[in-house]
């Protein structure tokens, strides 16, 4: 109900006449009760030295007859400390926070923090324990990513070789392992007595026999593995599925999804990820290790409330996990920082670089200490080439680098089509098992033929990457005709490649068309799933065959003036290696859209420094072709599918809208649901939270003159009642008015004129929520919500509230402008 402009003149001056003013006792500050009333005197009557105290079940100050008249006043200071206490989680499930308020309020804490440092050594030292708290939060952080990556890998190693063997003097080790126990080497099968195939332990003589066992072993083995993962998964937790990118970038832009970051969701990721990797899926593990540190980030801001009670805080923390995570994965420190900048961060200022650093830099120091690969090395694809590149090789590394941007472009679109069949067709238990276990036969049946699907896709790539020296010759990849002598340098020349080689190169493009097929299918099912591996592993097959052939015909034509310019006689003039690890930049770049970290990572990754600028014009033709062709990387692309509320703040609006256009109301709709402070009363506001469930309220001076005064949210509603109703102050009654007295405000300061008692609860409402005008271009209020952070903005004019837009609302329109097929689901 408004009123009129005589009644509010009146309530302003009987506010003048009362010349009441609030103030704060120091000692008041010292209490350890948050529940402190201020002392409240008149200007006649001023109480120089009181240190007041109120007790619980005292909260409402007693005041002078002559106030008595005009209404007491029952007031809760240092209200946001008691929320902080209260309400940890202030954000519910699948809903953005405020980045600007969390900001404000970590501010608050802070200048508070250093206005009580003086008042004893105990809070002198809470002010550097605070300061560093962020240090040790994101160097535990990184201890625990690089410990559970080396169990991981471990574990998945063994799971791995289970499918091939055992080993029967010790059962946990793997087949590496278990042969340097015995001293023996390990290469090829055959070669270490020590690790027995499965058809070994029954005495099988016959070849045909063997080979049948141990292909039905490897494929029971395979279905178990992922049939247990799958379950895992679809009955215990459903969020650790897939790689967990998406969904980590989608919560570090603001959005909140409760549990997809909780204890229960890490123990079964790590679980599926050990289980889903030996069962030899096309997918990887260094992708859900992103999603294991920000399990492992979120788990101990626990510890600190100072993060845990702010979610931008924690934000902060996610991103050093993140950075923390690619570290482990690739054994790439500084790879991961970026990574964690260029892809997953939406808010990445100098402090949070440097401590996504320091978790890196913890991460992968604990990784190397585990040394799980049991080569002292945290490069998982060390090289080591005798030769650099020459310059008529840019060329094929161009054509590397459209290849890689045209199966990425290839790959996204068909993962994305199965991936909206599969989301709306099979949603019911048991179908996602289902799916798990058809594609687990298949991949199975398909992978043991061939000797580069069959063995574990991070061992194939590191034997793609390695060039061929002269103890190779069991290699079909190193068979070549050896006519070379060596010299004092142990150089030796190209040579001819045998049927052996021929046949490797058939064997690797059938593997790379069968990895490519089966990887589609699997990202996205209900298992812990990674795309990094399996996209290195299609472009690395297709270098490798490129390289081999550049290899046979500088071989073939070396005695031709184009190669006797660019290559000398006495070294080799190509290495297929190098291609290989070229295609794979280039095909990992088109599925992800990573330039950047993605050089960085592999040079990291292989230690091969001198072949950046390759690795550079592969990846960027890559980006090229591939934002051609599809515009969002693999990652958007389920962010768009999934209906998350992401804004990529690199993305331009270029259409020419208003945010009158786009903000609601609109002309028919419902009016807005809003507090009017000169009504305002505990029974009006019980009922604004029993009859609605919005985030939050625009409060206006009257409903007369719909000026905007400031912005409340239901939590902060529904805590200030529970702290009225927990005074039981017999005094306030349903009708007692409602203020949210601040030094700077205005009307709500007055009091009116009513035996009933007030209530002033002070540090709730948001003086200055953000504003524009009605017809501020949308590309104006895109920009403001991808740099600021924002939740809502308010439009209005001349002070006068027309509607809100939200930042999905604002999405929404963004999707329906772009012509996206995938809408903002979630409200």
């Amino acid at each position: 109900m408004g009123v009129s402009g005589s009644s509010t003149r009146k309530v302003v001056e009987s506010f003048k006449m009362s010349r009441l003013s609030i103030k704060y006792t120091p000692d008041d500050s010292d209490s350890d009760d948050p529940l402190l009333s201020p002392v409240a005197t008149t200007d006649d009557e001023r109480v120089t030295e009181r240190s007041h105290r109120v007790l619980p079940n005292q909260l409402i100050e007693t005041i002078e007859p002559s106030q008595r008249r005009r209404g007491r006043i029952s007031s809760v200071s240092e209200y946001d400390i008691v929320a902080d206490r209260m309400v940890p989680k202030y954000y519910e499930d699948f809903h953005t926070i405020d980045w600007l308020r969390d900001k404000t309020k970590d501010h608050l804490r802070h200048k508070l923090i250093e206005n009580r440092k003086r008042t004893s050594i105990g809070a002198f030292f809470n002010k550097y324990l605070d300061a560093a708290s962020g240090w040790i939060l994101v160097f535990l952080v990184g201890v625990a990513a690089g410990l559970l990556a080396g169990v991981i890998d471990v574990a998945a190693i063994w799971t791995s070789d289970l499918k091939m063997g055992m080993c029967p003097s010790s059962g946990y080790y793997g087949a590496q392992q278990c042969c340097w126990l015995n001293n023996q080497s390990y290469a090829e099968e055959g070669s270490c007595s020590a690790w027995q195939e499965w058809s070994d332990t029954l005495s099988f003589t016959s070849g045909p026999a063997r080979y049948a066992f141990n292909y039905f072993i490897y494929v029971l083995f395979s279905v178990i593995f992922a049939g247990l993962a799958g379950l895992f998964v679809v009955i215990l937790a459903p969020y650790a599925s897939g790689s967990g990118i998406p969904e980590a970038k989608t919560i570090l832009s603001g959005f909140v999804i409760r549990g997809y970051l909780g204890a229960w969701t890490l123990i079964v990721k790590i679980a599926g990820m050990v289980l889903a990797v030996g069962a030899g899926l096309s997918l990887g593990k260094e992708g859900p290790l992103v999603h294991v540190a920000c399990c492992c980030g979120n788990l101990f801001t626990r510890l600190f409330p100072k993060y845990y009670n702010n979610e931008a805080k924690k934000r902060e923390i996610l991103s050093a996990a993140a950075a923390a995570g690619v570290s482990v994965a690739f054994g790439a420190p500084v790879g991961g920082v970026l990574f964690s900048l260029e892809e997953v961060s939406y808010y990445f200022p100098h402090k949070v670089m440097w401590r996504s650093f320091f978790a890196a830099l913890a991460a992968a120091f604990t990784l190397q200490l585990m040394n799980p690969y049991f080569s002292g090395k945290i490069a998982l694809f060390y090289i080591n080439y005798d030769h650099t590149w020459h310059l008529f090789e840019f060329v094929p590394f161009v054509i590397l680098g459209i290849l890689g941007g045209l199966y990425g472009a290839f790959f996204i679109k068909c993962n994305l089509v199965w991936s909206k069949i599969r989301k709306n067709k099979f949603k019911k238990f048991p179908l996602p098992i289902i799916e798990v276990l058809v594609v687990a036969v298949a991949t199975g049946i398909i992978s043991y033929p061939n000797i580069y699907t069959r063995d574990n896709a991070s061992e194939v790539i590191k034997k793609l990457f390695s060039q061929c020296g002269p103890e190779d010759n069991n290699d079909l990849l190193c068979e070549y005709n050896r006519s070379y002598t060596y010299n004092l340098l142990d150089e030796y020349h190209d040579n001819e490649a045998t049927s052996k080689v021929y046949e490797a190169m058939l064997l690797l493009s059938l593997a790379m068309v069968a990895k490519a097929i089966l990887t589609i299918f699997t990202f996205g099912m209900k298992v812990p799933a990674g795309l990094f591996i399996p996209s290195m592993f299609v472009g690395a097959c297709v270098g490798r065959v490129i390289g081999i052939g550049m290899e046979q015909i500088a071989f073939i034509y070396k005695d031709s003036w184009f190669f006797k310019l660019f290559c000398s006689p006495h070294e080799a003039c190509v290495t297929p290696g190098l291609y290989a690890m070229i295609g794979a930049a280039a095909a990992l770049g088109g599925v992800t859209r990573m330039t950047v970290s993605l050089v960085v990572i592999m040079f990291e990754l292989t230690g091969g420094l001198s072949y950046i600028v390759p690795i550079m014009v592969a990846v960027m033709i890559s980006k090229w072709v591939g934002d051609a062709i599809v515009k969002d990387g693999i990652y958007d692309g389920h962010i768009h599918l999934n209906g998350f509320p992401f804004l990529d703040s690199k993305e331009d609006f270029i259409h020419d809208t208003l945010v009158c256009d786009v903000m609601k109301p609109q002309p028919g709709d419902a009016p807005l649901e809003t507090i009017d402070l000169s009504t305002c009363t505990i029974s009006s506001l019980r009922k604004l939270v029993r009859e609605s469930n919005y985030f939050g309220y625009p409060c206006l001076l009257s409903n007369e003159t719909q000026l905007l005064e400031g912005f409340l949210t239901r939590k902060d509603i529904m805590t200030s009642l529970e702290l009225i109703d927990a005074r039981k102050d017999e005094d306030v009654t349903e009708e007692s008015r409602v203020f949210f007295l601040d030094k700077s405000h205005r009307l709500q300061e007055a009091v009116v004129d009513s035996d009933v008692p007030s209530v002033n609860i002070r540090g709730t409402i948001d003086p200055a929520p953000i504003q524009v005008s009605d017809q501020t271009p949308m590309k104006t209020v895109v920009e403001l919500f991808g740099k600021m952070g924002l939740r809502q903005a308010f439009v209005s004019r001349n002070g006068r509230l027309l509607g809100i837009v939200t930042k999905k609302d604002m999405l929404r329109h963004v999707s329906s402008m772009e012509k996206n097929p995938y809408s903002i689901q979630y409200h």
